[in-house]
């Protein structure tokens, strides 16, 4: 599994620090839809879902916490600590955000406007989603 963490080029003086991003220069897609995460309880894991096809990045622009990553054959887990590192998450990707820090604050830039036909919530419903998606690309490189 390749896992792409995009830096973001901060802008600073005595002032303080300013990132800014565009669609399409330092983020890959159209960026339709921002949330953000935070006050998220000591011990609580958020995500548990998968995307058909949603494209993410994701930025702790405060404090800490770590998101699992699997793509149905692979797991990481990738830390994000710093403000100006954005972790992208493509379709197909199921997902898991937990060991937030008491100050944490976790935004996504997310590809699409909100579609709940979009999420796979059940983790065996992805695998097999993941499996007859594979299989279909297969089929078509014959």
């Amino acid at each position: 599994m390749q896992v792409v963490k995009y830096v973001f080029q901060p802008h600073g003086d005595d002032r303080g620090q300013l990132v800014a991003l565009e669609e399409f220069k330092d983020i890959p897609f159209r960026i339709k839809r921002v949330y953000y995460m935070y006050d998220t309880g000591k011990g609580v894991t958020r995500g548990y879902h998968a995307h058909k096809s949603l494209e993410q990045i994701l930025i702790c622009i405060h404090g800490s916490c770590k998101i699992m990553l699997d793509n149905g054959s692979e797991k990481k887990v990738i830390p994000l600590e710093k403000p100006y590192e954005g972790l992208y998450v493509s379709h197909l990707m199921w997902r898991e955000m937990f060991d937030f820090s008491p100050d944490a604050v976790l935004m996504v830039l997310a590809s699409e406007l909100y579609d709940e036909s979009d999420y796979i919530r059940d983790y065996d419903v992805f695998l097999k989603h993941v499996q007859e998606c594979a299989e279909q690309n297969a089929a078509s490189e014959v």
